[in-house]
């Protein structure tokens, strides 16, 4: 009897933050829906963290040589450092685990922030991908900074190709000035290093967003653009599988019920959602201003402020505004951008929630703080005309009164009227994207084509 061929095998490896894990673990999904066999690889730490576990795909651990603390027990540099020495030696013996399993491994997929799997991947003779999780303009601005094209730190207006012109304060914080975050702009800059040596390079977004520079991007590297990577339930009108009722592997726990109890009793489009997501940090002055700018706009809210923010809030902050408003420390972000009651999302703009509102045709009030979040507020203001974005000084500092004006453009006044028809177009070319032969499933088709072929009996 002729034997058959047996699936595929692929590792996906996401670095250890919440922002980074959503993506991938949401992309392996569309490869188990095109038949390959996924493996979710993360460290040891990690894994006694997740809330919750996909019953449907496997997950496997490996050591980054600090088990018992994770990423936050070490400084950056000295963490980056001992996560190659120990975790290229543990990925290695998983996949010769896997190997002798009889479930051998034909692909690796790796967050571009961890460049050392490459070189394991090619150790063993696999197909490699590098996913960036960053927005495909983020990823063209370290790019010019790693070929000598860029000079940081980036005092003036800048043009890059591909790219509207960029003022220092539309630049990723580590480029505009690398010395306020010591060794992180080497991170991500090094996602390029020894970038022709890899198969294929994803970016978390889609075509139709981001076209001009993806076209430029691909000219140079072999890029494809296989997002967004959101749960698909939220895309299609299709059901899903039973292992898809999940959001994510959550590191934190979301209150979901009392959300959802909460904005079932609101009006249509009244509520703003606020949310910096699980990294980014106020200090207690800006959360005072923060604040008192939602509480001054007048509107129904739902705030998030993780527990270890919650001292930051002014005394007195919730029981005053408690008959509008809700304060939690977690929620499950993509069903509350889903609900009828949300009239706009005040937004951090980390890169997976500025995917998840233009995705469910939400207007955002943009709020950089750092990193790559001024780059996207640019784009959602100016470019994607999504939303408004909020006035900061080169510091990040905002002001009450630019946060309550600003909600209340996008609430009440004629630009929101044009930002919620722009914000539902954006909407649906993102639906068309992920369907059956959009750009990104065909990507996807693409990719997962060209190492299936690797696959034996």
């Amino acid at each position: 009897m002729e034997q058959k061929p047996r699936p595929a095998h692929c590792l996906v490896l996401p670095y250890t933050m919440q922002g980074h894990i959503n993506p991938m673990h949401q992309f392996s999904k569309s490869l188990v829906s095109k038949g390959v066999k996924v493996t979710l690889v993360t460290t040891k730490f990690m894994f006694k963290s997740f809330q919750q576990l996909s019953g449907s795909m496997p997950v496997e651990a490996i050591s980054d040589g600090f088990d018992d603390g994770g990423y936050v027990s070490a400084a950056q540099e000295s963490y980056f450092s001992k996560f190659k020495e120990v975790g290229s030696e543990s990925l290695g013996k998983l996949i010769e685990k896997l190997n002798a399993a009889g479930s051998p491994v034909d692909c690796i997929i790796y967050d571009g922030v961890m460049r050392w799997v490459l070189d394991v991947a090619k150790s063993f003779g696999l197909v490699a991908a590098v996913f960036f999780t960053q927005a495909c303009a983020v990823d063209n601005i370290y790019y010019h900074v790693k070929q000598g094209l860029l000079e940081v730190p980036v005092k003036k207006r800048v043009s890059v190709p591909g790219l509207p012109v960029l003022e220092p304060l539309d630049m990723p914080s580590f480029v505009r000035d690398p010395s306020s975050f010591a060794g992180s702009l080497d991170i991500f800059v090094n996602q390029f290093s020894d970038i022709s040596e890899v198969d294929w390079v994803f970016c978390n977004t889609f075509y139709e967003l981001e076209e001009e520079v993806i076209q430029w991007m691909s000219k140079q590297l072999r890029v494809r653009a296989i997002g967004p990577t959101i749960p698909r339930k939220y895309l299609t009108n299709q059901k899903t599988p039973e292992d898809d009722t999940d959001t994510g592997l959550q590191i934190f726990k979301p209150n979901i019920e009392s959300c959802m109890n909460w904005l079932n009793e609101q009006q249509d489009h009244s509520v703003v959602y606020v949310s910096f997501g699980s990294l980014a940090e106020l200090d207690a002055g800006q959360m005072l201003e923060l604040a008192c700018g939602i509480k001054e706009s007048n509107k129904q809210f739902l705030w998030v402020v993780r527990a270890s923010e919650e001292g930051k809030l002014p005394k007195g902050f919730v029981e005053e505004t408690s008959t509008r408003g809700m304060v939690v420390q977690w929620c499950s972000q993509m069903d509350v951008l889903a609900h009828k009651a949300l009239g706009c999302f005040a937004t951090h703009c980390g890169w997976n929630s500025t995917l998840e509102a233009l995705c469910l045709g939400v207007p955002m009030v943009a709020i950089p703080i750092w990193t790559d979040q001024g780059t996207n507020a640019k784009f959602i203001a100016d470019v994607w005309k999504a939303g408004v974005k909020v006035d900061v000084d080169e510091n990040g500092v905002f002001k009450r009164e630019m946060v309550q004006q600003c909600i209340r453009e996008v609430m009440d006044g004629e630009k929101g009227k044009e930002i919620r028809a722009t914000s539902r177009r954006w909407m649906e070319m993102a639906r068309e994207a992920v369907k059956e032969g959009g750009s990104s499933d065909m990507s996807i088709g693409e990719f997962v084509g060209s190492f299936t072929r690797h696959s034996e009996p």
